[in-house]
């Protein structure tokens, strides 16, 4: 089966990383796999790296006439069966389809977007339910749309992270973020309900527009010494290995994949209820949550886990069960596999009967 995945993307997030994630292990599961994005230092060496050939375009504004015209030439060379898209810029620059098309344009929501972006789009993919009720609420035919979960793998071969070359003591309970420097994620929270907290260190690894004034209020918080900003990293399962707790304190989250990748690493988990992590996420279960910006049930989940190991270890069993059972890499490519050949034997464009 031919594919070709198309994510025009920021220069780093977490939609980009699970886009090139699952680009690779669709080519890994036995599709035929080409990406279209645009140049990017970290995405396009990945995919190319995993064998993937990848297109470059610029995905500019409305008036950038260019990158729909250069899609529809290589849709018509490479003449996959499917081609989907990424977020709302990718589906808005889909190019109107041909009068003989023999392909399906599936679009991938990791969010609430409006639809006028999607009028070339003939299937929806939801990484939640909600997101699904949305797409029906607005109209589009239920049949049309199917809801698979992101999966969480993570590297499977790591270089163990030293805790000096972070600035943290060995006897520090050391707190990972993974995620944009952006108001949404509610890092200020999470560094409001840490301040009082002896031994806590804030490991927050990302970058974004907010990294300066999070600097500045670590500072006025007296924090500076107590969080650390990592940028950018690439080596998600080491960090998860090597910190105590994995904190994932969202205002705004449709989804967000890194509460997974803590139930796959065995990194106990404390989650706010924001949109996409409430509707999975079992409290004093599988992680200690809490309601959005509420920083006194935040500091003391954090105190829970600093100080009670044994507790931690039930998050991470039942934790790591859900990964297994619902959100592993074989899980979600089976949920694509079946997707893709529904499709195409509704369309009447030759499913395979065998694995792809």
């Amino acid at each position: 089966m031919k594919i070709i995945q198309v994510c025009a993307g920021a220069q780093t997030g977490g939609a980009e990383t699970a886009f090139v994630d699952t680009c690779i292990a669709l080519k890994k599961h036995g599709f035929d796999v080409e990406v279209i994005t645009r140049p990017n230092k970290i995405r396009v060496p990945r995919l190319k790296k995993a064998g993937i050939k990848t297109h470059t375009l610029p995905f500019g504004s409305k008036i950038d006439k260019y990158t729909p015209w250069r899609i529809s030439r290589i849709i018509k060379k490479v003449k996959p069966q499917i081609v989907q898209t990424w977020m709302s810029r990718a589906a808005d620059k889909m190019p109107a389809a041909p009068k003989n098309k023999n392909y399906v344009v599936v679009s991938r929501l990791g969010g609430y977007y409006k639809l006028k972006y999607f009028q070339n789009t003939d299937y929806f993919m939801t990484i939640t339910p909600d997101i699904g009720r949305y797409l029906i609420d607005e109209g589009v035919n239920p049949d049309a749309i199917r809801h698979i979960n992101n999966f969480a793998e993570t590297e499977d071969h790591f270089e163990k992270i030293d805790r000096k070359t972070l600035n943290t003591p060995d006897d520090a309970c050391a707190v990972l973020t993974l995620s944009r420097l952006h108001k949404s994620k509610a890092l200020d929270t999470l560094m409001d309900a840490a301040k009082d907290l002896e031994r806590i260190h804030l490991w927050l690894a990302g970058d974004g527009p907010d990294r300066e004034k999070l600097e500045n209020y670590a500072k006025d918080l007296g924090m500076a010494d107590r969080v650390h900003f990592l940028g950018w990293r690439e080596d998600r399962a080491a960090l998860l290995h090597a910190a105590d707790i994995c904190c994932f304190p969202s205002r705004y989250e449709p989804f967000g994949t890194v509460f997974v990748q803590a139930w796959a690493n065995k990194t106990p988990l404390i989650v706010s209820l924001a949109d996409g992590p409430k509707q999975f996420v079992r409290d004093k279960d599988d992680c200690l949550a809490f309601t959005v910006d509420n920083v006194e049930t935040l500091r003391e989940n954090l105190k829970l886990l600093r100080d009670n190991r044994a507790l931690g270890q039930d998050l991470v069993e039942n934790g790591y069960k859900r990964y297994v059972e619902e959100f592993s890499c074989a899980k979600t490519m089976q949920a694509y596999e079946e997707f893709y050949n529904d499709i195409l034997a509704h369309q009447n464009l030759n499913a395979p009967t065998e694995k792809a």
